[in-house]
């Protein structure tokens, strides 16, 4: 699966554009006073202006699978990143074979760097904004996440992520590529304090197989 798309909201289109430009280095493909675009590999990530209070949402960008201490190394000359506690940095998950650490955008926006080690994406090139390789992850919020999950899954064809038992308040869509996380309006975001709450948002989703497919996800009409 692959997150083709994903559309947000923002209170300041300027603060975003200086974010993503000016912090992840990332290049704006099309912008206006009300709307910017951003291309994170094959991901377009754009926001949308609005009147909202502090809409934030939850996302995860791949990298390289041996380059997380880089990554972190490079992103804290530009910002500050998020401790998981007592000063370290890294998040591990061995379930998943994964290793992660986090930050936030002006938005508020709880963003995420994450290695999956059980994919061949070695690099021996310097950390740079191109080692940025697409949006892996999408946070969705959902007051009854079990049902939410199986309405995608009905309608979308999507199915649990093999590496995640699904639980009354944590829901993981999708595959090693591409993951909808579904949690419940009474969950912080991991690892911070901060309630997830529900916002607006739209995800374009590629799926190959027999036939192809392709879709979008649109909350809050896919929410129960």
């Amino acid at each position: 699966m692959k997150i083709e798309t994903v559309n947000l909201l923002s209170q300041n289109i300027q603060q975003t554009k200086e974010f993503y430009t000016g912090v992840l280095g990332l290049e704006s493909i099309g912008e206006s006073v009300h709307e910017i675009t951003f291309i994170i590999g094959y991901t377009q990530l754009n926001f949308r202006l609005t009147e909202l209070i502090n809409p934030n949402y939850h996302l995860a960008i791949d990298i390289p699978r041996n380059r997380l201490e880089e990554a972190s190394a490079w992103l804290q000359k530009q910002t500050d990143l998020i401790p998981i506690k007592d000063g370290e940095l890294f998040s591990r998950f061995e379930a998943w074979n994964a290793g992660s650490f986090y930050f936030y955008d002006n938005n508020g926006n709880l963003l995420e760097l994450i290695c999956r080690y059980d994919l061949d994406n070695r690099s021996e090139e310097e950390f740079t904004s191109s080692s940025l390789l697409y949006i892996s992850e999408v946070g969705i919020v959902s007051r009854d996440v079990q049902a939410t999950a199986k309405r995608l899954m009905v309608k979308y064809g999507l199915t649990y992520y093999a590496k995640q038992p699904p639980a009354e308040n944590f829901v993981v869509l999708g595959n090693e590529t591409g993951l909808i996380i579904l949690v419940s309006d009474d969950r912080n975001w991991y690892p911070t304090t901060k309630k997830a709450e529900i916002f607006p948002l739209s995800i374009a989703i590629e799926m190959h197989g027999d036939p192809y497919q392709k879709f979008l996800i649109d909350i809050p009409a896919d929410l129960i």
